[in-house]
């Protein structure tokens, strides 16, 4: 069972919709990977994060590997590439209302 460390709650409404759903992320603590679930060389100080998206109606986690464990909670914790691709297909806004990227954002 994943210990959940950090979470971050947005909303979000798919394009043209203005009725918002709540969405969370949430990082998990640091692991040690197992050498069969993972698809390159490790060693000892190898680590991973889980990173999940709940709320989307089509729920999504992803492990993210670093050289150890800070580089693993540091990539997990950068979601903004994954938020900007979602912006494509749904606004975001902070829990207040307020959109989450802003115009100056929008490139």
């Amino acid at each position: 069972m994943t210990e959940w460390i950090a979470h971050r709650k947005l909303l979000y409404s798919p394009k043209g919709n203005l009725k918002r759903n709540e969405l969370l992320i949430r990082i998990g603590k640091p692991y040690r990977p197992n050498r069969e679930s993972v698809g390159f060389p490790i060693d000892e100080d190898v680590a991973g994060c889980l990173v999940e998206f709940v709320g989307l109606g089509k729920e999504f986690c992803l492990d993210t590997y670093g050289a150890d464990s800070l580089q693993a909670l540091q990539l997990a914790a950068d979601v903004e590439p994954m938020l900007r691709r979602l912006s494509e297909e749904y606004d975001l806004f902070f829990p207040d209302g307020e959109p989450y990227f802003g115009a100056d954002d929008e490139s």
